[in-house]
């Protein structure tokens, strides 16, 4: 173990100083990514299409290939299922991951090329360890295992040419064996694409093993996590595992849960540390622990451009690059990648909290919003209202949704909240009041439409009971791994699929 250690130590200094490099050449870091990316792909069919060969500046790149969504590139990806090569990318691409996303595609297949696994998705898994490794120079997480939660897609074959499966499962499935001796439980167990059984599964296998470290939704591992407190008689966890010292968590906002875990894992040895990452790349990693911020990563593969979300027009929009982005404007992210995606609008928003080195927050999404009526509620506004909300009264949130109440002849619109507590309020009105005077400071445009009630009427809260989150899941077929709970939405389509549920026994 403490050659291992040496050895970790060492791989982990040399990776740390490149990594520093971004505070002052991000830019040049940048254009050595874009330069590379257009040279790989200037022989395939993309590349030949909007001239790559010919192609020496970002500006030409911006004037000749139009910005993509995913239903753009379908006809694409469909070709390269089918087995067709240099199609997105150089070479054959084998592998796809599947992503519900917000399209309107029921899925996304995502292209995984072996560059794109390797130096993008596989490189950010040590550059974790790596930046783990400088927080806590001390640390033990590889005495003992990596506890594996795994997606609800496993690894299945579209034809003889193509797989697929969550890009957790592709990821494993691809993975050398030897990794298995750092993680918990088997391969078998983690790819199990029924829910209750991999929870069953994860039980018989894991409770024996020392577990120092996992990682994944916090959503899921929450539901895990108290199956596992249920089925031993436990209070909390380091009753289990007395050596936790890790959650690498992603995919949602850490920030309702924050609590929850802080009870399940009472040890002041237990660090959180959260990533930004995606079937479509990994983008970003909490470099310092004192911070709420997370490091955009610039030479994984990923070229980024930015478009500011007050002039966002979806394909139509005008981008800028690295170097010419501000402070604290929220953008919506473009990637260019060595997965074959080029100037691909993600969905997700962010904000930058410093440019040197560029540090971002995840804001929400182009659309997953509330903007019913002028009022522009992203993700952000509603967490930090939220959070203040149960500070207020008490509360501990598992799950919410939040949707608008449409005006009638008679009444103005309004908000209305689902919420699933871990612990109610001890004040459902006061939980209203706070919630809503919360969203006014941190949204003008709330605060506009709700003055004297002009636009909008106080919001309304129905409280669920019924586990109704969880079962609307596992009817959609969206339990574990990457899945995640519809935040904010413009229509009522899954609020009132939600409100259907909890009448139901």
């Amino acid at each position: 173990m403490a050659l291992l250690q040496t050895l970790l130590s060492w791989f982990n200094s040399r990776r740390i100083e490149e990594i520093d490099r971004y505070t002052h050449h991000g830019d040049d870091i940048q254009k050595q990514c874009f330069d590379h990316l257009k040279d790989r792909a200037k022989h395939t069919i993309w590349g030949k299409t909007y001239g790559y060969a010919s192609m020496s500046s970002y500006i030409q790149y911006k004037s000749r290939v139009p910005l993509q969504f995913y239903e753009d590139i379908k006809p694409y990806v469909e070709r390269i299922i089918k087995g067709e090569e240099n199609v997105l990318w150089s070479g054959k691409t084998r592998w796809f991951a599947k992503s519900s996303g917000t399209t309107q595609s029921r899925s996304k297949f995502i292209p995984i090329t072996s560059e794109s696994l390797e130096e993008c998705h596989y490189r950010a898994s040590k550059d974790i360890q790596s930046i783990y490794f400088r927080n806590n120079p001390h640390n033990q997480v590889f005495a003992g295992k990596t506890l594996t939660l795994g997606g609800s897609h496993k690894v299945s074959s579209l034809n003889s040419n193509a797989s697929v499966g969550d890009l957790s499962a592709v990821m494993i499935e691809n993975l050398p064996f030897w990794t298995e001796r750092y993680r918990t439980p088997t391969k078998e167990v983690t790819l199990t694409e029924a829910f209750d059984k991999k929870m069953e599964a994860i039980i018989e296998h894991s409770l024996k093993e020392d577990v120092t470290a996992f990682a994944g939704v916090p959503s899921w591992y929450l539901v895990l996590f108290q199956k596992i407190l249920e089925n031993t008689g436990h209070s909390n966890l380091n009753e289990i595992w007395p050596n936790l010292e890790l959650f690498v968590h992603g995919g949602i906002s850490f920030t309702p849960y924050k609590e929850q875990f802080k009870k399940l894992i009472p040890s002041s040895n237990m660090h959180y540390l959260e990533t930004y990452n995606a079937s479509e790349g990994f983008f970003a990693i909490q470099d310092v622990f004192s911070r709420d911020d997370m490091l955009l990563m610039l030479d994984l593969g990923i070229f980024y451009e930015f478009i500011p979300m007050d002039k966002f027009n979806g394909t139509d929009s005008e981008t800028i690059t690295l170097e010419e982005v501000e402070k604290d404007k929220n953008y919506a992210i473009v990637i260019s990648t060595n997965g074959g995606l080029w100037r691909y609008i993600i969905g997700d928003t962010i904000k930058f909290t410093s440019t040197h080195p560029h540090r971002i927050k995840i804001t929400g999404r182009t659309s997953h919003f509330m903007n019913a009526f002028g009022e522009e509620v992203i993700i952000e506004n509603a967490l930090k209202a939220l959070t203040s909300a149960c500070i207020a009264t008490d509360a501990d949130i598992k799950e919410f949704t939040a949707a608008p109440v449409y005006f009638t002849e008679t009444k103005h619109g309004s908000h209305q909240w689902a919420i699933e507590f871990n612990n109610e309020p001890n004040s459902i009105s006061k939980f209203r009041e706070v919630l809503d005077k919360s969203l006014q400071e941190v949204n003008t445009d709330y605060e506009a439409k709700r003055y004297k009630n002009t636009t909008l009427n106080e919001p309304e809260l129905i409280v669920i009971k019924n586990n109704s989150f969880f079962r609307w899941c596992e009817q959609k077929g969206k339990v574990g791994g990457q899945n995640k709970i519809p935040r904010l939405s413009n229509d009522r389509n899954f609020i009132e699929e939600l409100i259907l549920l909890e009448k139901q026994p």
